[in-house]
C-alpha cells in the first residue's frame, strides 16, 4: 500500500541525514520514490536505537544518508526515468567544493501514474437489510507531479567547525480519478440497484523547511558539539466533485463537492555534546525541542433536490480541526570499552503537551505526559568477524495526522476510513538478541527479538448504525487502542557469494503475536503466526551487464476480525555501465506477475466482507544516470542492530 514497513512493523521513523526532512512528510515512502538512487550513499536500518535519537517509532529507523562528496572541484550526476505506467522523472545532484566553502543540491521533477483497483462483497446478516448483498469494484487512476529541490551550502570556518544552511522545497499537484460501481442484491441474488460513483480528486501541496546547523570538534580526541535549528511549514488543499448515478436509468442519485486544507508548521532545536574519557569510554549529552501545529478544515456540500436544486452545507460533517503537539527531551548516554566487550547505556527524557481542538463542536482536550525510554546496547566480538549483540529499548507511537482526522472518506458511501481523535500514544518495550558471522563467501546475521506494546492501535470495522440513502448499513474502519500486544520473532539475513559473478542475499522473518484486548463489550483476543521472505540474486553477465531478481512472499495471517491470504510478488532489474563508466542504463520491471494484492476475509455478528486490494499495478521503469567526476558506488552497506558502531558513534 505504498508504506514502508520493518519486520512487519509500519511504524518506522525515516530520517535523512539523521533528522526529520519535508521531503519525508506524513508519508515516509515518498522520501524514497523522490531522491534518485545515485545521490543516495548508503540506508541504515536501525532496529535498536540509542538514546541520541527521538523515542518516536517502535519499529525502528532508516536514516537516508546522502551523498557528500570530500574532492575539490564539482562533481555530481543526473539521472533519467522514464517507464509504464507512464511515469517520467529528472534529477540532478551535484556539490561544487572549494578550501572554504561546499555548495550542494539535489533537485528533480517527477510525474507519476499509478493505478489500483479494489474489489469488496459484503453480505450483511440482518434479515431486515434492504440490501442482503452489496458488491463494490473501485478502480484508482492517480497522477502524481512533482518538484523537489534541496539546496545548502556549508562553509568552513576553519579544520575544526563548519556552518551548514539547507533549504528544501517541494511542490505537489495529484490529479486522482476514483470510480466506484456498486451492485445491490436482495437475499435471492436478484439486483436491486446499479450505481456508479466517481470521485474526481485535485490536490496541491506546498512544503518548505529551512535548517542550519553547526559542528565543532573541540579536540582531537573526539570531544564536539553540534547545533541545529530547523523551521517548515507545509500547506495541502484538497477538492473533489463526487457525482452518483443509477446505472440502470442514468439518473443522478447524489451530487457530492468537498473541500479540505491542511496546514502544518515544524520548529525543532537541537543541541548535543560528546566527550570522550579516554580511549575506551565516551559519554554524550544533548536536547531537543519539537513544537509541531497542524490544522485541517473539512467542507461538504451536497445537492439534496435533483436535478437542479443547489448544493447545501452538510453542518453535521463540516469541521475544523487542530492539533498542537510540543515534545522536550534531553537524554544522556555512556559507552566503554572492556577488550571485546562493549556497551552503550542510554536514558532519553520526554515531556509531550498535546492539544486537540474542533471548531464546530466546540470542543478542546489537553494531553500532557511525561515518559523515560531506557536504551542499552551490548556487544561482544568473539573473534575477527563473529559478534553477539543484545539490546533493549522503550519507544513511542503518537497518533497524527489520518489516524487522528475525524473526516470520513467519501469515495465509497457504505465503506469509510475515519479517524479517531481519542487516539492516545501506543508504547513499546523490545530486546533484540542478534549473531553476526562473516566468512569468505558467506555473512551471517540473525537476531531473536520480543517487543510489548502497551494501548496497541487496531483497525476494527463497525456497523455505525447508519443507513446510506440507498439502504446500505455504513461500515467504517478506524484506528482504536484496543489492546496489549507481544510479538516474538526470529530474523536472519544470509549473503553467500558462490562465485565472482552470482551473489545471493535472502532475509527470512518469522514472528508470533498475541493481542489481548475489548472493545465496546466485544472481545478482540487474537493469536497470529507469520512470517517474510525475501530471496535477491545479482548476476554479473558478459558484456558487463548485471541481472538482479528479486522474489517476496508475505505469509498469510489473521487478526481478530479478519485473514489475509499470502502474497508473492517478484521484480526483475538489469544495468550496464556505458560512456566509458560514466553511465549507466538500467531498465526494472516491479511486481512482474502483477500479484501484489491484499485478499481478506472479515466476519462479524452484523456482516461478512470479502475484499482484494491492489494498491500499484505492476510497473516498468527505465533510467539513465550519467556522472561528473563521479565515481559509481558499487557496493551497499548494510545496516543492522543497533545502527551503533562501538566507538559510540550512536
Amino acid at each position: 500500500e505504498g508504506n514502508v514497513a520493518l519486520r512487519g512493523n509500519d511504524n518506522v521513523t525515516i530520517l535523512i541525514d539523521g533528522r526529520p526532512s519535508a521531503l519525508v512528510g506524513f508519508n515516509g515512502a515518498e522520501a524514497l520514490r523522490q531522491i534518485p538512487s545515485d545521490a543516495i550513499e548508503k540506508i541504515e536500518v536501525i532496529t535498536s536505537p540509542s538514546a541520541r535519537y527521538d523515542a518516536e517509532g517502535t519499529a525502528g529507523i532508516l536514516n537516508i544518508i546522502l551523498r557528500k562528496n570530500k574532492l575539490l572541484g564539482f562533481n555530481g550526476s543526473m539521472q533519467l526515468d522514464t517507464g509504464y505506467n507512464p511515469q517520467l522523472g529528472l534529477s540532478f545532484n551535484g556539490n561544487l567544493r572549494s578550501e572554504k566553502w561546499n555548495l550542494f543540491t539535489n533537485t528533480g521533477f517527477r510525474y507519476r501514474e499509478t493505478p489500483g483497483n479494489s474489489t469488496t462483497s459484503t453480505e450483511y446478516l440482518s434479515p431486515t437489510a434492504q440490501n442482503s448483498f452489496v458488491n463494490e469494484e473501485r478502480v484508482f487512476d492517480r497522477l502524481g507531479r512533482n518538484f523537489f529541490t534541496s539546496l545548502g551550502a556549508e562553509y568552513f570556518i576553519n579544520d575544526q567547525s563548519s556552518i551548514v544552511a539547507n533549504i528544501v522545497y517541494r511542490l505537489g499537484n495529484d490529479d486522482d480519478l476514483n470510480t466506484n460501481i456498486i451492485d445491490r442484491l436482495d437475499a435471492n441474488g436478484n439486483l436491486n440497484e446499479a450505481t456508479s460513483r466517481t470521485e474526481a480528486e485535485s490536490e496541491d501541496d506546498t512544503r518548505i523547511q529551512y535548517s542550519l546547523d553547526y559542528k565543532n570538534d573541540l579536540d582531537d580526541n573526539g570531544q564536539k558539539i553540534t547545533a541545529s535549528i530547523q523551521y517548515s511549514t507545509s500547506v495541502e488543499d484538497q477538492n473533489a466533485n463526487i457525482l452518483e448515478t443509477e446505472t440502470t436509468t442514468n439518473t443522478v442519485n447524489d451530487v457530492e463537492r468537498t473541500l479540505s486544507e491542511e496546514d502544518e508548521q515544524n520548529a525543532t532545536a537541537q543541541f548535543d555534546y560528546v566527550l570522550p574519557i579516554g580511549e575506551d569510554t565516551q559519554f554524550e549529552a544533548g536536547y531537543r525541542g519539537n513544537y509541531r501545529d497542524i490544522s485541517n478544515s473539512f467542507y461538504l456540500e451536497e445537492q439534496l433536490t435533483f436535478p437542479t436544486g443547489p448544493l447545501v452545507p452538510d453542518a453535521g460533517l463540516n469541521n475544523t480541526f487542530d492539533y498542537e503537539e510540543l515534545v522536550n527531551a534531553v537524554y544522556g548516554q555512556y559507552g566503554k570499552e572492556y577488550g571485546k566487550f562493549s556497551f552503550l547505556a542510554g536514558l532519553r527524557f520526554e515531556q509531550t503537551n498535546v492539544t486537540i481542538r474542533q471548531e464546530t463542536v466546540d470542543t478542546e482536550e489537553k494531553k500532557d505526559y511525561s515518559s523515560l525510554f531506557p536504551t542499552l546496547n551490548l556487544g561482544y566480538e568473539i573473534q575477527d568477524g563473529e559478534n553477539i549483540t543484545l539490546g533493549y529499548n522503550r519507544r513511542v507511537r503518537r497518533p497524527r495526522g489520518r489516524f487522528l482526522n475525524p473526516f470520513p472518506s467519501r469515495s465509497s458511501e457504505s465503506n469509510v476510513f475515519q479517524g479517531n481523535v481519542d487516539l492516545d500514544p501506543t508504547f513499546t518495550n523490545s530486546l533484540d538478541l542478534g549473531y553476526l558471522r562473516r566468512w569468505k563467501k558467506v555473512t551471517l546475521s540473525t537476531s531473536i527479538y520480543y517487543n510489548r506494546s502497551d494501548g496497541n492501535w487496531e483497525f476494527i470495522q463497525e456497523d455505525t448504525g447508519e443507513i446510506t440513502d440507498n439502504g446500505d448499513p455504513i461500515i467504517r474502519r478506524t484506528p482504536v487502542n484496543l489492546s496489549t500486544q507481544e510479538r516474538i520473532g526470529y530474523e536472519l539475513t544470509l549473503t553467500y557469494r558462490p562465485f565472482k559473478w552470482w551473489t545471493i542475499n535472502t532475509d527470512f522473518n518469522l514472528f508470533h503475536a498475541t493481542t489481548d484486548g475489548d472493545f465496546n463489550g466485544t472481545n478482540f483476543d487474537n493469536e497470529n503466526t507469520s512470517y517474510f521472505a525475501r530471496l535477491n540474486q545479482k548476476f554479473s553477465m558478459p558484456s558487463g551487464i548485471d541481472l538482479q531478481t528479486r522474489l517476496n512472499y508475505r505469509g498469510a495471517s489473521e487478526n481478530a476480525q479478519s485473514t489475509n491470504d499470502g502474497i508473492f510478488t517478484m521484480n526483475l532489474a538489469a544495468s550496464k555501465d556505458i560512456m566509458g563508466d560514466d553511465a549507466t542504463i538500467s531498465l526494472n520491471v516491479s511486481d512482474l506477475f502483477n500479484s501484489r494484492k491484499r485478499q481478506s476475509t472479515t466476519i462479524t455478528d452484523d456482516f461478512i466482507t470479502d475484499s482484494e486490494f491492489q494498491w500499484r499495478e505492476r510497473q516498468v521503469n527505465l533510467s539513465f544516470v550519467y556522472r561528473f567526476n563521479q565515481k559509481k558506488k558499487n557496493s551497499r552497506s548494510n545496516g543492522g542492530g543497533d545502527g551503533d558502531d562501538f566507538e559510540f558513534e550512536g
